[in-house]
């Protein structure tokens, strides 16, 4: 019998160089906070340096359900994308992910493999898949940084949400070995800006706390948060993520993911946060914390080393301004905003 060779083994069936002509980026999930950012930054700024002729769709729930083969398949053949940012998930907050840990694996499971398997088909150049810093482990070290994504379970309160993450960036390793295909991911903290979901009961921290605020001073109550007010995160403003993501497209062409955050110094308390929401909004009553309720994860300290490796001179939006700045958007737009 023949010794085994310790060579890693030849892709399998390496994508083929895509047919010439102009970049065609599909974005999943282009309606929401993080897409709604993309397209801003791509229509503004990020035209500087695009290719030539680069074009750009962003996919929304009427054009297809991702969960679906079919349909991710009926997408991809009438977009023809060269390039993927695949933002598209079934998402929610920290109560949300408590109640359906089943719902949030298995319809992540079936996104993320029906993107990833189209792009492989269709021979996408570069995908570029959004996580969470849910990934990391509940029990570590701080700050966490990209190589210690599988270290230890996730916290409890979102393992099913944290888990499918995960398998993004195990196959986007598995993809790259077997089928030479250009996959990546990014990590970014706590998102907020414009065009968020600003539900109170299945939205994330910050829209969230907008929302409430909106009630009590139009209602006269007392804003209540949820929790003690004590957990820390950062929080990086979706125009800023806008930005990073499109140089992660255009620029980084690791496998392995990277953290897009703030800097460390730049963690705050959501007491704090709520405090700024509540200037942000001109609220002048009673600010309550309802300790009762479950913090969640005390603290989820992530280093933007690798980040500032590369862009070592990136200047984010402060959390005051960013939080100012959608308090204001949220106010014009509450009879469309989503909630």
């Amino acid at each position: 019998m023949a010794a085994a060779s310790s060579a890693a083994p030849a892709p399998e069936s390496s994508p083929a160089a895509p047919a010439a002509g102009p970049q065609v980026v599909l974005v999943t999930g282009g309606t929401g906070l993080v897409g709604q950012g993309i397209r801003s930054f791509v229509e503004g700024a990020g035209a500087e340096g695009a290719p030539e002729g680069e074009t750009w769709y962003y996919a929304s729930s009427k054009d297809g359900d991702l969960r679906k083969a079919e349909d991710t398949r009926a997408l991809f053949e009438r977009v023809k994308p060269t390039h993927v940012i695949h933002l598209a998930a079934k998402v929610g907050g920290l109560f949300h992910n408590m109640a359906k840990k089943v719902d949030f694996y298995r319809e992540n499971m079936l996104i993320n493999d029906n993107v990833m398997g189209m792009c492989r088909e269709f021979k996408v150049v570069k995908l570029v898949s959004c996580l969470s810093t849910c990934v990391f482990p509940d029990k570590t070290t701080y700050p966490i940084d990209e190589t210690m994504i599988h270290d230890g379970p996730p916290h409890s309160s979102n393992e099913g949400y944290a888990y499918a993450k995960r398998m993004i960036d195990v196959m986007n390793r598995c993809y790259r070995d077997q089928h030479g295909c250009s996959f990546t991911s990014i990590i970014p903290t706590n998102i907020y800006g414009p065009d968020d979901n600003f539900s109170i009961q299945d939205g994330h921290v910050i829209p969230g706390l907008i929302h409430k605020c909106y009630i009590a001073k139009r209602d006269g109550t007392p804003f209540t948060i949820w929790g003690s007010g004590t957990p820390l995160r950062q929080f990086i403003h979706s125009h800023d993520l806008a930005a990073l993501t499109v140089w992660t497209l255009r620029s980084y062409e690791e496998a392995d993911p990277i953290i897009l955050s703030v800097d460390e110094a730049a963690e705050v308390s959501i007491r704090d946060v709520a405090l700024m929401v509540a200037e942000g909004m001109g609220f002048e009553g009673e600010v309550v914390f309802d300790s009762s309720k479950a913090d969640g994860q005390f603290k989820k300290t992530a280093s933007n080393a690798k980040l500032r490796s590369y862009l070592p001179d990136y200047k984010f939006k402060s959390m005051k301004e960013g939080l100012a700045e959608t308090c204001k958007w949220f106010i014009e737009n509450f009879e469309t905003a989503r909630k």
